[in-house]
């Protein structure tokens, strides 16, 4: 649905008329909803710590946790190589850049199912629950960057230490837009499908996890063979998180072909998930 603003023969200040065109975004209309998208990020962010006790301290659990688990199971006991990077610092720095994208998708593969009773009496941009999860997402992605920064200090101060830091960090926020693009690409794309296919949501967190040990997390892309690299290289995610360790530790596997093949699914991905979103919400609910 969109709408048509203006004053009608009956009086109205505004007419709702059906979308009819495959990219009517209507990005006016989001920018004027923007305190309803800062309402929705203080709802989630109320709604995910509401009645914890630790509350927001679980956004330095989590990836201190998996950081850990990570270094004893791949480093310790399977002795997989870091690049010569140390253990926490390698894998924490996959963790912080796969966590915002797999909070982004999760968050937004629901958008339809979780909002039913929202969209189905209030008219607002279906689109502003989408970009208020990618902007909630995007503070505890801030949060655990500072983390992430602490220890980077403190190898960074050690002596003999090869970290240093670099101009190449600069890529940080093209590298938070294309995780954040594929979110919700990937997102919108489940969210869609799941308003006719509901064992689709069933299958979000396996396919995360199953994702996630394919995108050069717990191994570096050169321990590859250069002959499949091209294969792993077709998952997006591969290239941002190897060009987030190559900007702030100076190792990695970064190519140009490598960089324009995954912002390129990225670039697909996203605009197929805006577009099927735009044509599922014309009618979803009937089937929700």
């Amino acid at each position: 649905m969109s709408d048509t603003d203006g004053v009608t023969g009956q009086g109205w200040t505004r007419v709702i008329t059906p979308r009819h065109r495959l990219f009517d975004l209507k990005l006016g209309q989001i920018w004027e909803y923007r305190d309803l998208v800062l309402l929705f990020v203080r709802r989630n962010f109320v709604a995910t710590y509401k009645q914890t006790i630790l509350g927001p301290l679980w956004f330095l659990l989590q990836p201190l946790l998996t950081t850990l688990v990570f270094t004893v199971v791949f480093k310790r006991i399977a002795r997989i190589p870091t690049d010569g990077i140390p253990p926490p610092l390698f894998y924490m720095a996959g963790i912080l850049a796969w966590g915002y994208f797999a909070d982004c998708l999760t968050k937004t593969s629901t958008t339809f199912s979780a909002n039913s009773n929202i969209f189905g009496k209030v008219y607002f941009p279906r689109l502003i629950v989408p970009i208020s999860t990618v902007i909630g997402n995007l503070l505890t992605f801030g949060v655990q960057f500072l983390l992430f920064m602490g220890f980077y200090l403190f190898y960074w101060l050690q002596e003999g230490s090869k970290i240093a830091p670099s101009f190449r960090v600069i890529v940080l926020p093209v590298l938070i837009v294309q995780m954040a693009m594929l979110g919700i690409g990937v997102g919108c794309l489940v969210s869609s499908l799941t308003t006719r296919y509901r064992d689709l949501s069933m299958l979000v967190g396996f396919g995360v996890q199953l994702w996630m040990y394919a995108s050069c997390i717990a191994f570096p892309l050169s321990h590859v063979p250069k002959e499949w690299r091209w294969a792993l290289v077709l998952n997006p995610m591969v290239p941002i998180v190897e060009s987030f360790r190559f900007a702030f530790l100076g190792r990695g596997v970064v190519e140009i072909w490598q960089l324009a093949v995954g912002g390129g699914v990225s670039l697909v991905i996203f605009i197929a998930g805006i577009v099927v979103f735009n044509r599922v919400e014309r009618t979803f609910a009937d089937t929700i």
